[in-house]
């Protein structure tokens, strides 16, 4: 049991003394020129190609669920047939 203990304190501690060591780049200089330009670009498409993507497969989604509501909708509404 003691062993057990020793091992996983040894992760434990491994993990976060890696995870300390990553430094990231700060771009937020960056990032805040980009979305301050005026170039008549709405702020929802400044990030690039990602975002026009991302964008367009929300729309879609929206109509196609719409169409389908609606469709759902006109077949509740009609009587079923008597047989």
């Amino acid at each position: 049991v003691y062993l057990l203990f020793q091992g996983l304190r040894q992760i434990s501690q491994r993990t976060i003394s890696t995870a300390s060591r990553r430094q990231f780049e700060n771009r937020v200089h960056e990032k805040q020129k980009l979305f301050q330009e005026d170039n008549g670009i709405p702020v929802h498409l400044k990030g690039g190609l990602r975002d026009a993507l991302l964008y367009r497969l929300t729309m879609g989604l929206t109509v196609f669920g719409t169409a389908y509501v609606v469709y759902e909708l006109l077949v509740a509404s009609m009587p079923k047939k008597q047989k």
